[in-house]
């Protein structure tokens, strides 16, 4: 099988980090941490797609109990959570990989279910998310939420920057804080969520001061070289829209910027039609934030290999993330590098509890011939 050397596998340096190629395993939620903590099988699954120079980001882990917004996802609030995360990070940093962990709080997109006490989750506002539909055809409620008191808001900034600290001791490389898809950071960010009229709402300074408050927290506690930051400013996931997706992403990233931030992960919009063919296609429509960001900027959303190639070789992003075709193909980047078939995805897999099904069972390569 022919090897091949295209834009996308060439190495890239992020701050100290020496990459073997630009491709990025993107966090994925897998509800597979048992009593929110890592377990064994999380192990093989981070371990089965290691290699030397790749840049794994470990699925979103909860800051607190109370971030919780879905069932058997890990955490990085308690000491047993921080020795938990340290087998796995090992197996990873075994194979010679780096590996950084994202940290997120669900605000209003979670069930009383997953709050202590049966309380109400906490937002930016006091508006429900309405009904989701989720993977497989069920009907997703989420409890109605609480505003959060301004006198509230420095205790979530601190649980991000102790989150952040305990990632550090667990053994990982980075933080990448998780402010896209709809979750507590968006639901202050983003106008169309956050209706507050005090210091954290009205203005666009003053809705994404929170996010400012809690990047340049974490940024103090583990230095900004070892930082990542994720946005979704076009996407309108769990009712979290913004009505100036542009002016939005450019404020948070003159923050990022401030700061010295490492890298900026930025979702694309959904994919569009293509004119021509009608076949879906990926719109790129952040060049203006990958011109404005000073560190390495990353993209993710339906990249294919061709596509990746295009991205990197165009200058329209230093590293591409790439997150169903990572999970159902654990070598993606040795694929890619053969121009091999890849293994198709099962998207009713994704969630589920078993701990092999649809997680560690998808073959290598190897395993075709």
């Amino acid at each position: 099988m022919e090897t091949t050397t295209t834009p996308l596998l060439t190495p890239y340096k992020m701050g100290e980090f020496s990459l073997a190629h630009r491709v990025v395993l993107a966090p994925l939620t897998r509800c597979r941490s048992y009593g929110n903590l890592a377990q064994p099988h999380n192990v093989l699954y981070y371990e089965r797609t290691a290699a030397p120079g790749v840049l794994l980001v470990a699925e979103a882990t909860a800051v607190s109990e109370a971030a919780r917004g879905y069932p058997n996802v890990p955490g990085l609030w308690s000491e047993e959570q921080v020795e938990a995360w340290k087998p796995v990070v090992d197996a990873v940093h075994a194979k010679g990989a780096v590996f950084f962990c994202q940290i997120w709080h669900t605000g209003r997109v979670s069930p009383t279910e997953f709050q202590p006490n049966g309380q109400a989750p906490v937002s930016s506002t006091d508006k429900q998310v309405t009904p989701q539909v989720s993977h497989d055809g069920s009907v997703l409620e989420f409890a109605a939420p609480r505003r959060l008191e301004i006198g509230e808001i420095p205790g979530i900034i601190n649980d991000f920057r102790i989150a952040a600290r305990n990632a550090i001791r667990a053994g990982f490389d980075g933080v990448e804080i998780h402010a896209a898809n709809g979750y507590l950071i968006d639901q202050f960010m983003k106008d169309g969520v956050n209706d507050r009229a005090d210091a954290y709402g009205g203005s666009l300074e003053n809705r994404c001061r929170f996010a400012a408050e809690v990047i340049t927290s974490v940024a103090a506690e583990i230095g900004a070289d070892r930082l990542g930051v994720r946005l979704s400013p076009f996407a309108d996931y769990v009712d979290c829209v913004d009505f100036d997706p542009e002016a939005l992403a450019l404020h948070v990233i003159g923050i990022l910027n401030g700061l010295g931030v490492l890298y900026c992960h930025v979702i694309e919009p959904r994919m569009c039609v293509n004119e021509n063919d009608g076949s879906l296609m990926i719109p790129h429509r952040l060049l203006p934030f990958r011109k404005e960001f000073k560190g390495t900027f990353m993209v993710n959303g339906g990249y294919d290999r061709e596509e990746g190639d295009k991205a990197v070789s165009d200058g329209y992003a230093d590293l591409v993330a790439y997150g169903r075709l990572f999970l159902a193909n654990p070598d993606l980047p040795e694929r890619f590098r053969k121009n091999a078939a890849l293994n198709k995805y099962d998207r009713s897999t994704f969630y589920t509890s078993d701990p092999v099904v649809g997680y560690t069972d998808y073959p290598f390569l190897h395993e075709h011939i």
